[in-house]
């Protein structure tokens, strides 16, 4: 308890200063393989992901490559990290006064080869999208194994971060372009928004 303590207040600390924050091992390995798991078996309910939205959704495999399954808030199988992402939601709110009123999440399956193209968080219009969240579902990624998420931290910077298992990455949704680089092997993660409710 007191180290998820500590590593929330390590993604509030990352969130002033630098509006991001990569937190190693913020799901144990028994739970990064469960996930993995229900992922493996659900694997017949995932669709191609699109961009943009309503009228203006399409599949563009140049852009994005990946496939997901939407993720409901009383998923039992998903629980424990739900209630966990839940926790980071209230200290987000609490300390931070950002309005969040909901998690909305899918798992995603980075075939071997697929990307995503630079973009940002973002619905045309719409700024109900605050946080951005990803938590990675690989066990044992090795550095050629590629699949990098690449965070835009200026025109010419940006840092590269590699999805291990375990590992979660928040950042503040309308600041930060960000890419997913060719992955060489199948890329799970858990991917979502904290969003604010629409006025």
């Amino acid at each position: 308890m007191k180290q998820r303590a500590m590593g929330i207040e390590f993604i509030i600390d990352g969130l002033v200063k630098n509006g991001f924050a990569v937190l190693p091992q913020f799901l144990k390995q028994h739970e990064v393989n469960a996930l993995a798991q229900v992922m493996q078996e659900r694997k017949n309910l995932f669709h191609q992901a699109g961009i943009g939205r309503n009228a203006c959704h399409a599949v563009l495999e140049q852009i994005r490559g990946d496939e997901i399954c939407w993720i409901e808030p009383t998923d039992p199988l998903a629980a424990t990290a739900l209630a966990q992402l839940a926790e980071l939601k209230y200290a987000l709110n609490s300390q931070l006064y950002l309005g969040l009123d909901e998690l909305e999440c899918h798992f995603a399956i980075y075939p071997v080869g697929s990307f995503y193209k630079r973009h940002l968080d973002q619905h045309r219009g719409e700024d109900t999208r605050v946080v951005t969240i990803v938590l990675y579902l690989n066990p044992a990624w090795q550095a050629h194994d590629g699949g990098e998420l690449r965070l835009y931290l200026g025109e010419e910077q940006y840092m590269d971060i590699a999805p291990v298992g375990g590992s979660l990455v928040v950042f503040l949704s309308n600041q930060f372009e960000h890419e997913v680089l060719v992955s060489k092997r199948e890329r799970l993660s858990l991917t979502g928004w904290f969003r604010r409710r629409l006025i």
